[in-house]
C-alpha cells in the first residue's frame, strides 16, 4: 500500500494506543496488509530491521534529551553543552548505541521522499555499524533494489514512524520495543511455517526452561540460539525477580546467517550484553565457544538432523559416539561439555530421543543415566510447535545433584524426576496449543519442590510424588525400565473416578501420535533388514 493512501485510521489507532500489546497489534496488523508480493521470510528484514532502526534512534535521541536536561541542571552554559552531547562515552555509558545525523530516524522520515526512502534506509545502516563495532556486520542492507517497492517501503517507515513507543504506562520505549520486536519474531514464525522454527522456539517452552533453571546470575550459553528468545526471556526472569540483566552474561552461536542477524538485533533492542560470535557458524565443526564453562546451558536444537558434520574422535563424545543419522545425543553431548563444575542444562528434544535404542542411542543413554548427569525428563504437550507436528520433550541435565553447602539443596543423587505434562495447555487455534502460566508455575514449582530451591523453600513447597503427574525414580527403577525416560513409564494414571470425554479425547490424541512414531521407526528397521539381507545375497 502506496504511504499516500496510509489509512487515517490506522495513524488514529496508533496515536491513540496506550499499552505495548495495542501497539504491536496495530503495527502487525497494518504491516501484514502493507506486504504486498513478498513473502514473510524477506519482509521478515524489512520489518524488524526497521524495527530497529527506530529503536536505537529513539534510545539515542532519548539519552541526548536527558542528557542535555543534565548539563543545564548543572550550569553549564549552552554554547558549551554541545561539545558534551557529541561526547560518545555520554552514550556508551548508558548502553546506547551512537547514531549519526543522518542515520536518525527523525531524520530519514523527513527526507525519505525527496531523497529516497531505500537509499537513506541503507545509508543508515552501514553508518551504524561504522560507528558502533558491536554491530559490524549485523545490520540488514536490503532496502535500495529494485525488488523492493519503494512505496512499500515508504508506508513502513510511516506506520513506524507514527507509533509512539515511548509514554506508554510505565514501560520506558526500550521495553515496549523489545515486546514489539518478539511479538512480530512469533508472527513471522507461524507464517513461514515450518522454517520459522529455525529461529522461534514458543514463548511458553522457553519460559518453563527459564523458570526451572532460574538463571539469576552467571554464564548462560544456547549453541542454537536462533533469534535469542532464549536469552530475553533469561533477562526477563532475573528482571522480575528483582535483580538485573547485567547479572547475566549470554554466549550463543548460530548457524543461518540471517537468524544470527536478528539475535544480535534482538539482543541489543532488550539490552541484553552477549557474545554470539564473530559471525555465524556451525557449533558442532565450529566452535564459536571452544573454552566457555557455562553455568546455565538453554536450547532447543533442530530434531533429529541427519545431515551435520560428525567427527568420530570428538573429545565431547565422552558417552558414546552419536550416530550419522541423528544429532540429538551430538546436541546433549555438545551441552554437558560445556557446563561448569555446578552447571545446569535445560534442552528440548524429540521425544524419541528419551527411548530411541538405534544407532547406539540406548547406549549413550544409558551412560548419561549412570554418570547421574540426567536431573528431570518432562513430556511437553502436544501442537505447542506450530512448525512441527513431531512430539516434544524437555531435558535437565545438572552436573551436581548434591545440596551444594550453602545452596542447602536436597539430596538427589541417583534420582531422576518425570514429570509428565502431556495433558496441560489448551488450544488458541485449531494448529496451536499454548501452556499458561499456571501450567508452567505448577511443573516448574513440582521441580523445584523436589531440588528443594531456596524459592521452593520460600513458597513452603514441599514435593510429594503424584500419580499421573510427576514421580521421582532412583537409578535401579529406571534400569529396570531399560534405561528408557519416557514419563507416561514411571508416573502412572492419575487416581481419578472417571475421566471425561475430553480428558479420554485427549489420551487418545496422545497415543495416536505415539503410535505413528513407533510406525515411523518400524518402517525404519525395515528398511535396514532389507540392506543388510540384500548386502548378504
Amino acid at each position: 500500500m502506496p504511504p499516500a493512501k496510509k489509512s487515517a485510521g490506522a495513524q488514529a489507532e496508533l496515536f491513540n494506543a496506550s499499552s505495548a500489546k495495542e501497539i504491536r497489534d496495530i503495527l502487525w496488523k497494518t504491516a501484514d496488509r502493507l506486504r504486498g508480493s513478498l513473502d514473510a521470510a524477506q519482509y521478515k528484514e524489512f520489518v524488524l530491521g526497521l524495527i530497529f532502526l527506530k529503536y536505537v534512534s529513539d534510545a539515542f535521541e532519548e539519552r541526548r534529551t536527558q542528557l542535555a536536561k543534565e548539563l543545564a541542571e548543572e550550569g553549564i552554559a549552552e554554547e558549551r553543552q554541545e561539545e558534551f552531547l557529541e561526547d560518545r562515552d555520554e552514550y556508551a555509558g548508558h548502553n546506547v548505541f551512537w547514531v549519526p545525523e543522518e542515520a536518525r530516524w527523525s531524520w530519514i522520515a523527513t527526507h525519505a521522499k525527496s531523497q529516497g526512502v531505500g537509499r537513506l534506509l541503507d545509508n543508515a545502516m552501514d553508518e551504524i555499524m561504522r560507528e558502533n563495532s558491536a554491530l559490524t556486520g549485523v545490520l540488514p542492507k536490503i532496502f535500495n533494489q529494485d525488488r523492493v517497492d519503494q512505496k512499500v517501503l515508504g508506508g513502513l517507515v510511516d506506520l513506524i514512524s507514527d507509533a509512539r513507543f515511548s509514554g506508554n504506562g510505565d514501560k520506558p520505549a526500550q521495553d515496549v520495543l523489545g515486546e514489539v520486536y518478539e511479538y512480530f519474531l512469533g508472527n513471522f514464525a507461524r507464517a513461514e511455517g515450518k522454517k520459522g522454527g529455525e529461529f522461534y522456539t514458543p514463548r511458553c517452552v522457553v519460559q518453563l526452561l527459564v523458570e526451572m533453571l532460574e538463571p539469576y546470575e552467571g554464564r548462560v550459553y544456547d549453541p542454537c540460539c536462533g533469534s535469542g528468545g532464549m536469552f530475553v526471556q533469561a533477562g526477563k526472569f532475573i528482571e522480575a525477580h528483582a535483580g538485573h540483566k547485567s547479572d547475566i552474561y549470554v554466549f550463543g552461536q548460530e548457524l543461518n546467517e540471517r537468524t544470527w542477524r536478528l539475535a544480535k538485533m534482538n539482543l541489543a533492542i532488550n539490552g541484553i550484553d552477549g557474545n554470539l560470535g564473530p559471525r555465524w557458524g556451525n557449533t558442532f565443526d565450529d566452535d564459536k565457544h571452544p573454552d566457555l564453562k557455562a553455568d546455565f546451558v538453554l536450547a532447543n536444537p533442530p530434531f533429529n538432523i541427519k545431515d551435520w558434520p560428525r567427527n568420530e574422535n570428538d573429545p565431547r563424545w565422552k558417552y558414546g559416539v552419536p550416530p550419522k543419522s541423528n544429532a540429538n545425543y551430538a546436541w546433549l553431548q555438545h551441552m554437558i561439555n560445556k557446563l561448569g563444575e555446578r552447571g545446569t542444562a535445560g534442552v528440548v528434544l524429540a521425544n524419541g530421543s528419551m527411548s530411541s535404542q538405534q544407532n547406539g542411542e540406548g547406549e549413550i543413554r544409558q551412560a548419561l543415566v549412570e554418570a547421574d548427569l540426567v536431573a528431570c525428563m518432562i513430556a511437553l504437550p502436544s501442537q505447542l510447535f506450530r512448525t512441527t507436528q513431531i512430539p516434544a520433550c524437555l531435558w535437565f541435565l545438572a552436573k551436581d545433584k548434591s545440596p551444594q553447602g550453602g545452596k542447602r539443596l536436597t539430596e538427589r543423587r541417583g534420582e531422576i524426576l518425570f514429570i509428565d505434562a502431556r495433558s496441560m495447555g489448551h488450544m488458541v487455534d485449531r494448529t496451536e496449543r499454548i501452556m499458561t502460566d499456571a501450567d508452567i508455575a505448577q511443573i516448574a514449582g513440582a521441580y523445584h519442590a523436589w531440588r528443594g530451591t531456596a524459592s521452593a523453600r520460600e513458597a513452603g513447597l514441599v514435593y510429594a510424588d503424584e500419580p499421573g503427574f510427576c514421580l521421582s525414580a532412583d537409578l535401579d527403577t529406571v534400569r529396570s525400565h531399560g534405561y528408557v525416560l519416557t514419563p507416561g513409564r514411571y508416573v502412572g494414571a492419575a487416581e481419578t473416578e472417571k475421566e471425561d470425554a475430553e480428558a479420554v479425547k485427549e489420551k487418545i490424541a496422545v497415543l495416536t501420535e505415539e503410535l505413528f512414531e513407533l510406525f515411523g521407526k518400524s518402517d525404519e528397521l525395515a528398511k535396514i533388514v532389507r540392506e543388510r539381507l540384500g548386502s548378504l545375497g
